[in-house]
């Protein structure tokens, strides 16, 4: 499974580098009849990709249940595994030329996150990519290993805010990239120390959160004011009463090493 997350976050890759620098059609989820409300942009590459990736998983895991962005189709509610697909993280980026995106896929069983795929617009060797882990397993890119060796001369580290802000007296710069996905390759990476997502969904992270964990990083989550450590994705009822459901998931998280992800969620 790792490896074809490999392969389906390639082949987004490679379909979103085909439409760079062409006129594309855009929609925005929060539109009113007004257009007042500009939030949440959709690019018809967004859809395109997101279905070329279900027909691959269709064809390669057919009892498999999937949770897209830009989809609500679920071909398997019944299964203990779920492929969690964000065909364009960061978008808003993407549509504006902006070269910080990224496609995620992520693996969970029974609701826990066990392998993920991140193809990056940038990384760490200056090039687009993909970092990949899975449970038990360790960080790679484009099927290297990677090792982090933090610099001991850098003092002041950096860390992914959902918000510009000072870095509060801690010791850190904030870097905002527009990219949940992104950032937390770029944890895994050792490019940022920490990451705070304020309301992700579950597309955003499951692809990320093995990668983390394969460098031996934290994840914690909030739950009633309390942050505690993230064991899995739980299914959240909506405003309807309808079943619980995967999609509805919302929770703030923290990801890092031991010592940063503490100190975050100290000044949380």
């Amino acid at each position: 499974m790792e490896r074809t997350a490999v392969e389906l976050a390639r082949l987004a890759g490679a379909e979103i580098q085909t439409t760079l620098g062409k006129v594309l059609a855009v929609e925005y989820k929060g539109e009113t009849a007004e257009g007042a409300l500009l939030r949440d942009p959709v690019s018809e590459v967004d859809h395109n990709v997101e279905m070329l990736i279900r027909g691959r998983l269709a064809d390669r895991f057919p009892g498999h249940d999937i949770l897209g962005e830009e989809s609500e189709e679920r071909p398997g509610r019944d299964s203990d595994f779920v492929w969690a697909i964000d065909p364009i993280d960061g978008t808003a980026n993407f549509v504006n030329g902006f070269p910080l995106f990224a496609a995620s896929i992520g693996v969970l069983h029974r609701h826990r996150p066990v392998a993920g795929a991140i193809w990056c617009s940038a990384s760490h060797a200056l090039r687009a990519g993909v970092y990949h882990a899975r449970a038990g397993g360790r960080l790679h890119f484009e099927g290297e290993r990677i090792d982090h060796i933090g610099n001991p001369t850098v003092r002041r580290w950096l860390a992914g805010e959902p918000e510009l802000t000072s870095g509060q007296g801690l010791p850190w710069d904030v870097r905002k990239t527009g990219s949940a996905a992104i950032e937390c390759a770029f944890v895994a990476a050792g490019l940022l120390r920490v990451a705070r997502f304020a309301r992700p969904n579950v597309w955003d992270v499951a692809g990320g959160l093995p990668l983390v964990r394969a460098t031996g990083g934290t994840v914690l989550t909030q739950v009633d004011g309390a942050w505690e450590e993230f064991d899995r994705f739980e299914a959240v009822v909506d405003g309807t009463g309808k079943l619980g459901d995967l999609r509805h998931w919302c929770r703030p998280l923290i990801i890092g090493d031991a010592e940063a992800a503490k100190l975050m969620a100290r000044s949380a």
